[in-house]
Protein backbone atom coordinates (compact mmCIF):
# COMPACT_ATOMS: atom_id res chain seq x y z
CA UNK A 1 0.00 0.00 0.00
CA UNK A 2 1.41 3.41 -0.96
CA UNK A 3 1.36 6.45 1.33
CA UNK A 4 -1.44 7.96 -0.73
CA UNK A 5 -3.59 4.83 -0.21
CA UNK A 6 -3.12 4.66 3.57
CA UNK A 7 -5.56 5.93 6.15
CA UNK A 8 -5.17 9.68 6.88
CA UNK A 9 -4.38 9.06 10.56
CA UNK A 10 -1.61 6.63 9.71
CA UNK A 11 -0.14 9.09 7.20
CA UNK A 12 -0.03 11.78 9.90
CA UNK A 13 1.71 9.41 12.35
CA UNK A 14 4.31 8.46 9.75
CA UNK A 15 4.89 12.10 8.89
CA UNK A 16 5.37 13.09 12.53
CA UNK A 17 7.87 10.28 13.04
CA UNK A 18 9.73 11.41 9.90
CA UNK A 19 9.82 15.00 11.15
CA UNK A 20 11.40 14.14 14.50
CA UNK A 21 13.92 11.78 12.90
CA UNK A 22 14.94 14.34 10.27
CA UNK A 23 15.11 17.23 12.76
CA UNK A 24 17.35 15.17 15.03
CA UNK A 25 19.70 13.82 12.37
CA UNK A 26 19.84 16.10 9.32
CA UNK A 27 21.30 19.56 8.75
CA UNK A 28 18.30 21.88 8.42
CA UNK A 29 20.06 25.15 9.09
CA UNK A 30 19.96 28.14 6.74
CA UNK A 31 22.98 29.51 4.99
CA UNK A 32 23.17 32.55 7.29
CA UNK A 33 22.71 33.10 11.04
CA UNK A 34 20.75 36.30 11.39
CA UNK A 35 20.86 36.47 15.18
CA UNK A 36 24.61 37.11 14.95
CA UNK A 37 23.74 40.43 13.31
CA UNK A 38 22.31 41.71 16.61
CA UNK A 39 25.16 43.02 18.76
CA UNK A 40 24.61 43.99 22.40
CA UNK A 41 26.89 46.79 23.55
CA UNK A 42 29.07 45.79 26.50
CA UNK A 43 28.78 47.82 29.72
CA UNK A 44 32.16 47.84 31.47
CA UNK A 45 30.62 48.79 34.82
CA UNK A 46 27.26 47.01 35.09
CA UNK A 47 26.59 48.46 38.58
CA UNK A 48 24.80 45.23 39.53
CA UNK A 49 25.94 41.89 40.85
CA UNK A 50 25.47 38.76 38.78
CA UNK A 51 23.52 37.37 41.72
CA UNK A 52 21.08 40.29 41.40
CA UNK A 53 19.96 39.30 37.90
CA UNK A 54 16.32 38.19 37.82
CA UNK A 55 15.34 36.28 34.67
CA UNK A 56 11.65 35.91 35.56
CA UNK A 57 9.00 37.28 33.22
CA UNK A 58 5.22 37.29 32.84
CA UNK A 59 3.77 36.06 29.55
CA UNK A 60 0.03 35.80 28.81
CA UNK A 61 -0.58 36.35 32.52
CA UNK A 62 1.67 33.47 33.60
CA UNK A 63 4.95 33.91 35.46
CA UNK A 64 7.95 32.07 34.01
CA UNK A 65 11.27 31.67 35.80
CA UNK A 66 13.02 32.59 32.55
CA UNK A 67 11.78 34.11 29.28
CA UNK A 68 11.94 30.79 27.48
CA UNK A 69 9.34 28.53 25.89
CA UNK A 70 10.11 24.96 24.87
CA UNK A 71 8.63 25.29 21.42
CA UNK A 72 6.25 22.81 19.82
CA UNK A 73 8.07 19.68 18.68
CA UNK A 74 5.94 16.59 18.55
CA UNK A 75 2.93 14.48 19.45
CA UNK A 76 0.67 11.99 17.73
CA UNK A 77 2.86 8.91 17.45
CA UNK A 78 4.19 6.29 19.87
CA UNK A 79 7.52 7.82 20.87
CA UNK A 80 6.05 11.30 21.27
CA UNK A 81 4.62 10.49 24.70
CA UNK A 82 8.09 9.82 26.08
CA UNK A 83 9.58 12.91 24.42
CA UNK A 84 6.80 15.22 25.60
CA UNK A 85 7.04 13.76 29.10
CA UNK A 86 10.75 14.59 29.28
CA UNK A 87 10.18 18.09 27.91
CA UNK A 88 7.32 18.69 30.34
CA UNK A 89 9.25 17.50 33.39
CA UNK A 90 12.08 19.91 32.59
CA UNK A 91 9.65 22.76 31.85
CA UNK A 92 8.09 22.17 35.27
CA UNK A 93 11.43 22.03 37.08
CA UNK A 94 12.77 25.22 35.48
CA UNK A 95 9.53 27.19 35.30
CA UNK A 96 9.41 27.45 31.51
CA UNK A 97 6.55 27.60 29.03
CA UNK A 98 5.93 24.67 26.71
CA UNK A 99 4.04 24.01 23.50
CA UNK A 100 3.10 20.70 21.92
CA UNK A 101 3.03 19.64 18.29
CA UNK A 102 -0.11 19.82 16.16
CA UNK A 103 -2.93 18.00 17.94
CA UNK A 104 -4.93 17.20 14.82
CA UNK A 105 -3.78 13.57 15.04
CA UNK A 106 -5.33 13.13 18.49
CA UNK A 107 -8.58 14.80 17.48
CA UNK A 108 -8.87 12.31 14.63
CA UNK A 109 -7.66 9.35 16.69
CA UNK A 110 -8.31 9.69 20.46
CA UNK A 111 -5.97 6.77 21.13
CA UNK A 112 -3.11 9.21 20.46
CA UNK A 113 -4.32 11.78 23.01
CA UNK A 114 -1.92 10.57 25.72
CA UNK A 115 1.07 11.49 23.53
CA UNK A 116 0.01 15.09 24.23
CA UNK A 117 -1.95 14.89 27.50
CA UNK A 118 1.14 13.67 29.36
CA UNK A 119 2.06 17.37 29.48
CA UNK A 120 -0.91 17.91 31.81
CA UNK A 121 0.74 15.67 34.42
CA UNK A 122 3.28 18.40 35.14
CA UNK A 123 2.96 21.81 36.79
CA UNK A 124 4.06 23.89 33.80
CA UNK A 125 3.40 27.63 34.22
CA UNK A 126 2.36 28.17 30.58
CA UNK A 127 1.00 25.41 28.32
CA UNK A 128 0.36 26.09 24.64
CA UNK A 129 -1.97 23.88 22.61
CA UNK A 130 -1.55 23.67 18.85
CA UNK A 131 -3.71 23.34 15.73
CA UNK A 132 -2.88 24.17 12.12
CA UNK A 133 -4.67 26.88 10.17
CA UNK A 134 -4.84 24.64 7.07
CA UNK A 135 -7.19 22.38 9.03
CA UNK A 136 -9.40 25.33 9.99
CA UNK A 137 -10.27 26.00 6.33
CA UNK A 138 -11.72 23.50 3.90
CA UNK A 139 -9.16 21.27 2.15
CA UNK A 140 -10.72 19.63 -0.87
CA UNK A 141 -13.35 17.21 0.53
CA UNK A 142 -12.13 17.23 4.15
CA UNK A 143 -14.15 18.67 7.00
CA UNK A 144 -12.81 21.64 8.93
CA UNK A 145 -11.91 21.93 12.59
CA UNK A 146 -14.32 24.07 14.58
CA UNK A 147 -13.95 26.10 17.79
CA UNK A 148 -15.09 23.10 19.82
CA UNK A 149 -12.07 21.25 18.44
CA UNK A 150 -9.89 24.11 19.62
CA UNK A 151 -11.36 23.83 23.10
CA UNK A 152 -10.82 20.06 23.01
CA UNK A 153 -7.17 20.57 22.08
CA UNK A 154 -6.74 22.99 24.99
CA UNK A 155 -8.52 20.68 27.43
CA UNK A 156 -6.34 17.78 26.28
CA UNK A 157 -3.23 19.35 27.86
CA UNK A 158 -4.79 21.89 30.23
CA UNK A 159 -3.57 24.70 27.97
CA UNK A 160 -3.59 28.40 28.73
CA UNK A 161 -3.60 29.47 25.08
CA UNK A 162 -4.07 27.86 21.67
CA UNK A 163 -1.45 28.40 18.98
CA UNK A 164 -2.85 28.36 15.46
CA UNK A 165 0.12 27.59 13.28
CA UNK A 166 0.64 29.03 9.83
CA UNK A 167 2.77 26.53 7.94
CA UNK A 168 1.96 27.08 4.29
CA UNK A 169 5.62 26.95 3.24
CA UNK A 170 5.76 23.41 4.58
CA UNK A 171 2.40 22.50 3.09
CA UNK A 172 3.35 23.65 -0.41
CA UNK A 173 6.40 21.36 -0.36
CA UNK A 174 4.63 18.29 1.08
CA UNK A 175 3.27 15.84 -1.50
CA UNK A 176 0.18 15.52 0.73
CA UNK A 177 0.18 19.20 1.71
CA UNK A 178 -2.98 21.18 2.53
CA UNK A 179 -2.70 24.26 0.32
CA UNK A 180 -6.16 25.83 0.57
CA UNK A 181 -5.77 29.14 2.41
CA UNK A 182 -8.86 31.15 1.48
CA UNK A 183 -10.84 32.05 4.60
CA UNK A 184 -7.91 31.76 7.00
CA UNK A 185 -8.26 35.22 8.52
CA UNK A 186 -11.93 34.69 9.28
CA UNK A 187 -11.20 31.26 10.76
CA UNK A 188 -8.67 32.75 13.16
CA UNK A 189 -11.13 35.50 14.08
CA UNK A 190 -13.79 32.90 14.87
CA UNK A 191 -11.47 30.91 17.14
CA UNK A 192 -10.03 34.04 18.80
CA UNK A 193 -13.53 35.20 19.70
CA UNK A 194 -14.08 32.07 21.78
CA UNK A 195 -10.67 31.26 23.32
CA UNK A 196 -7.21 32.80 23.84
CA UNK A 197 -5.32 32.35 20.57
CA UNK A 198 -1.83 33.18 19.36
CA UNK A 199 -0.75 33.09 15.72
CA UNK A 200 2.32 30.94 15.20
CA UNK A 201 4.54 30.84 12.12
CA UNK A 202 6.72 27.80 11.60
CA UNK A 203 9.85 29.07 9.91
CA UNK A 204 8.96 31.80 7.43
CA UNK A 205 8.28 34.76 9.75
CA UNK A 206 5.46 37.28 10.17
CA UNK A 207 5.59 40.62 8.37
CA UNK A 208 4.32 43.91 9.81
CA UNK A 209 1.39 43.95 7.40
CA UNK A 210 0.37 40.44 8.43
CA UNK A 211 0.87 41.24 12.13
CA UNK A 212 -1.56 44.13 11.80
CA UNK A 213 -4.10 41.94 9.97
CA UNK A 214 -3.79 39.23 12.64
CA UNK A 215 -4.06 41.75 15.48
CA UNK A 216 -7.48 42.78 14.17
CA UNK A 217 -8.69 39.16 14.45
CA UNK A 218 -8.31 39.33 18.24
CA UNK A 219 -5.27 37.11 18.72
CA UNK A 220 -3.48 37.60 22.03
CA UNK A 221 0.04 37.53 20.57
CA UNK A 222 2.45 35.98 18.10
CA UNK A 223 5.10 33.32 17.80
CA UNK A 224 6.98 34.80 14.85
CA UNK A 225 8.77 31.57 13.81
CA UNK A 226 11.15 33.30 11.42
CA UNK A 227 13.79 32.16 8.97
CA UNK A 228 16.96 31.10 10.72
CA UNK A 229 16.19 27.87 12.51
CA UNK A 230 14.75 24.57 11.36
CA UNK A 231 13.64 24.94 7.75
CA UNK A 232 10.51 22.86 7.23
CA UNK A 233 11.06 23.26 3.52
CA UNK A 234 14.32 21.42 4.17
CA UNK A 235 12.50 18.81 6.29
CA UNK A 236 10.13 18.11 3.43
CA UNK A 237 13.06 18.07 1.00
CA UNK A 238 14.53 15.14 2.93
CA UNK A 239 11.16 13.38 3.07
CA UNK A 240 10.69 13.80 -0.67
CA UNK A 241 14.20 12.57 -1.37
CA UNK A 242 13.56 9.49 0.77
CA UNK A 243 10.61 8.46 -1.42
CA UNK A 244 12.26 9.73 -4.63
CA UNK A 245 9.69 12.40 -5.33
CA UNK A 246 11.88 14.58 -7.51
CA UNK A 247 9.32 17.33 -8.06
CA UNK A 248 8.80 17.98 -4.32
CA UNK A 249 12.50 17.50 -3.61
CA UNK A 250 13.27 20.32 -6.05
CA UNK A 251 10.68 22.63 -4.49
CA UNK A 252 12.04 21.91 -1.01
CA UNK A 253 15.56 22.74 -2.10
CA UNK A 254 14.51 25.91 -3.94
CA UNK A 255 12.65 27.29 -0.91
CA UNK A 256 15.14 26.13 1.74
CA UNK A 257 15.96 29.72 2.76
CA UNK A 258 12.54 31.22 2.09
CA UNK A 259 11.08 33.62 4.62
CA UNK A 260 11.55 36.68 6.78
CA UNK A 261 14.61 36.40 9.07
CA UNK A 262 13.70 35.97 12.71
CA UNK A 263 15.22 39.22 14.05
CA UNK A 264 13.55 41.15 11.22
CA UNK A 265 10.21 39.58 12.08
CA UNK A 266 10.62 40.44 15.76
CA UNK A 267 11.03 44.11 14.86
CA UNK A 268 8.36 44.28 12.16
CA UNK A 269 5.73 42.22 14.00
CA UNK A 270 6.01 44.34 17.17
CA UNK A 271 2.53 45.88 17.03
CA UNK A 272 1.69 46.02 20.73
CA UNK A 273 1.06 42.33 21.46
CA UNK A 274 3.25 39.80 23.32
CA UNK A 275 5.72 38.21 20.97
CA UNK A 276 7.60 34.90 21.24
CA UNK A 277 10.78 34.92 19.18
CA UNK A 278 11.49 31.56 17.57
CA UNK A 279 13.59 30.58 14.60
CA UNK A 280 17.29 29.93 15.05
CA UNK A 281 17.84 30.86 18.71
CA UNK A 282 20.83 28.76 19.75
CA UNK A 283 21.97 30.30 23.05
CA UNK A 284 20.83 32.37 25.99
CA UNK A 285 22.68 35.25 24.33
CA UNK A 286 20.32 34.90 21.36
CA UNK A 287 17.38 35.07 23.76
CA UNK A 288 18.82 38.30 25.19
CA UNK A 289 19.24 39.67 21.68
CA UNK A 290 15.61 38.89 20.88
CA UNK A 291 14.36 40.56 24.05
CA UNK A 292 16.49 43.61 23.40
CA UNK A 293 14.87 44.22 20.00
CA UNK A 294 11.29 43.73 21.10
CA UNK A 295 10.46 40.11 21.91
CA UNK A 296 8.62 39.21 25.12
CA UNK A 297 10.16 35.73 25.29
CA UNK A 298 12.35 33.36 23.31
CA UNK A 299 11.42 29.90 22.09
CA UNK A 300 13.66 26.96 21.24
CA UNK A 301 13.18 23.54 19.72
CA UNK A 302 16.19 22.72 17.55
CA UNK A 303 18.77 23.02 20.30
CA UNK A 304 16.65 21.05 22.75
CA UNK A 305 15.40 18.11 20.69
CA UNK A 306 18.68 16.12 20.56
CA UNK A 307 19.04 16.45 24.35
CA UNK A 308 15.43 15.42 24.92
CA UNK A 309 16.00 12.31 22.82
CA UNK A 310 19.06 11.56 24.97
CA UNK A 311 17.09 11.89 28.21
CA UNK A 312 15.96 14.20 31.00
CA UNK A 313 19.43 14.71 32.50
CA UNK A 314 20.86 15.83 29.17
CA UNK A 315 17.95 18.22 28.58
CA UNK A 316 18.32 19.72 32.06
CA UNK A 317 21.98 20.45 31.34
CA UNK A 318 21.03 22.26 28.13
CA UNK A 319 18.33 24.35 29.81
CA UNK A 320 20.63 25.32 32.71
CA UNK A 321 23.27 26.36 30.20
CA UNK A 322 20.83 28.49 28.22
CA UNK A 323 19.56 30.29 31.32
CA UNK A 324 23.13 30.85 32.53
CA UNK A 325 24.01 32.34 29.13
CA UNK A 326 21.01 34.66 29.35
CA UNK A 327 21.90 35.70 32.88
CA UNK A 328 25.48 36.45 31.81
CA UNK A 329 24.28 38.60 28.89
CA UNK A 330 21.93 40.54 31.17
CA UNK A 331 24.76 41.14 33.64
CA UNK A 332 27.15 42.34 30.94
CA UNK A 333 24.70 44.98 29.71
CA UNK A 334 23.70 46.02 33.23
CA UNK A 335 20.12 44.71 33.15
CA UNK A 336 18.90 43.53 36.54
CA UNK A 337 15.50 42.49 35.17
CA UNK A 338 14.29 41.24 31.79
CA UNK A 339 12.25 44.41 31.24
CA UNK A 340 15.46 46.45 31.40
CA UNK A 341 16.88 44.65 28.35
CA UNK A 342 14.56 46.76 26.19
CA UNK A 343 16.64 49.82 27.05
CA UNK A 344 20.01 48.09 26.59
CA UNK A 345 21.99 49.36 23.62
CA UNK A 346 22.00 47.09 20.58
CA UNK A 347 23.38 47.40 17.07
CA UNK A 348 21.80 45.63 14.11
CA UNK A 349 24.24 44.85 11.33
CA UNK A 350 24.71 42.68 8.24
CA UNK A 351 21.85 41.23 6.21
CA UNK A 352 19.40 41.90 9.03
CA UNK A 353 20.16 45.62 8.76
CA UNK A 354 19.67 45.44 4.99
CA UNK A 355 16.27 43.77 5.45
CA UNK A 356 15.15 46.35 7.99
CA UNK A 357 16.30 49.26 5.84
CA UNK A 358 13.91 48.05 3.15
CA UNK A 359 10.89 46.73 5.05
CA UNK A 360 10.74 49.61 7.53
CA UNK A 361 10.81 52.35 4.88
Amino acid sequence: MTEGEQQPGRIIEMRKNDHVDICANEDLSPGYYYWDDVKLVHRSLPEIDLADVDTSVTLFGKKLSAPLVISAMTGGYDKAREINGILASVAEEHGLGMGVGSQRAALENPELADTYSVVGDYDIPLRIANLGLPQLVRQRSESVLLPEDGRAAMDMIGADVLAIHLNYLQEVVQPEGDTCARGGVEAIRTFASEMPVIAKETGAGISRQMALVLKKTGVRGFDIGGLGGTSFSAVEYYRARKVRNEARENIGKAFWDWGIPSPVSVVTASVGLPLIATGGLRTGLDVARALCIGASCGGMAGRLLPSALEGKEALEREVRMIVDELRAAMFLVGSREVEELVSAQALVTGRTREWLDHVME
